[in-house]
């Protein structure tokens, strides 16, 4: 029997991890309320580029939850400031038996979940598949090579966590049950450190973010704050010197790779910086961690969202 999975938020990354699923065989609704995208898809398919390589690939799209009957899974990829209204406006779909799996970027969003559909639902998740959104119902998707490591927040190993992992496999999703997911979630967020908002500050994609020395240090200070906040609240890391998350994050994605950080920034849209960077400065002021750096990335970040809105002043 296929498994029923809704991916709440299919961005970039909702998706290429819906588009290649629905070619494993499940039976997936992306939904997203950008129109045109959901019309693209449900009119031409969605269109997965590899490489120079583009394959259409049939998948289901909505724009609301209506409809859809109970899902086996729900993936919430939305940005994480939408976080409880989505989940809120998802109440269609939650079944008895529904499992609830965030692989949103940064910290806090599995206890918005939490709050609103009971921890028994949730199972935890990190990935490395990396996204591009070209246009309506066209995305590049990192998806090959990139691992993504699910797990019960208690660390053991379930029969339900078994089968997401064989399903997410099945599509050839290189997935792994992890029983230290929480340790998992801050080794992500060491990732999106060390890359997301330097790229959106510089405008660089990874081509040239990756050029400039002068990132890679301020990269690497940045990711080092982190693991001492991590190290300071107990967290269990995988990942042992900042250099590592600096070379992962752009492990097999291509020059032109843009993070969803510079992605939003460039439609002018807020960004996820306070359950990034953010989230790395208020644990440690809770553990009595200095954070200068990614004090520093914050403003920055905020500064250019400020710009982009009008303000008394502005010319």
């Amino acid at each position: 029997m296929k498994m029923k999975i809704c991916v709440l938020g299919a961005g970039a990354l909702g998706s290429s991890i819906g588009g290649v699923l629905a070619e494993g065989g499940s039976d997936v609704y992306l939904i997203d309320q950008w129109p045109d995208h959901v019309n693209e898809i449900n009119r031409r398919g969605l269109t997965l580029r590899e490489g120079t390589i583009d394959r259409t690939v049939n998948v289901k799209a909505r724009k609301d939850c209506t409809g859809i009957g109970h899902a086996d899974l729900i993936i919430v990829l939305v940005k994480s400031f939408h976080t409880k209204e989505a989940i809120e406006g998802a109440g269609a779909i939650i079944g008895d038996n529904t499992m609830v799996m965030s692989i949103q970027n940064g910290l806090g969003n599995d206890e918005t979940l939490a709050e609103v559909v009971g921890q028994e639902r949730l199972i935890g998740a990190k990935t490395y598949v990396g996204g591009v959104l070209l246009g309506a119902g066209h995305v590049i998707a990192g998806t090959k090579n990139k691992v993504t490591y699910i797990g019960e927040f208690d660390g053991k190993i379930t029969d339900r966590i078994t089968k997401v992992a064989d399903e997410f496999n099945k599509a050839g999703l290189l997935t792994t049950i992890s029983t230290n997911i929480v340790g998992m979630t801050w080794d992500k967020l060491l990732i999106n450190v060390a890359t997301g908002a330097l790229s959106g500050i510089t405008k660089l994609t990874y081509g040239g973010l990756y050029k400039v020395k002068e990132i890679e240090e301020c990269a690497l200070a940045a990711v080092a704050e982190t693991m001492a906040v991590a190290a300071a609240s107990g967290v269990i890391l995988s990942i042992k010197d900042p250099s590592q998350a600096w070379f992962m994050a752009s492990d097999g994605l291509p020059d032109e790779f843009k993070t969803s950080m510079l992605q939003s920034l460039e439609k002018k849209q807020k960004t996820e910086i306070d359950f990034i960077n953010g989230a790395v400065v208020r644990w440690g002021e809770k553990y009595n961690i200095p954070t200068p750096v990614n004090k520093t990335i914050v403003a920055l970040v905020k500064g250019i969202e400020y710009g982009m809105q009008d303000y008394p002043g502005k010319s």
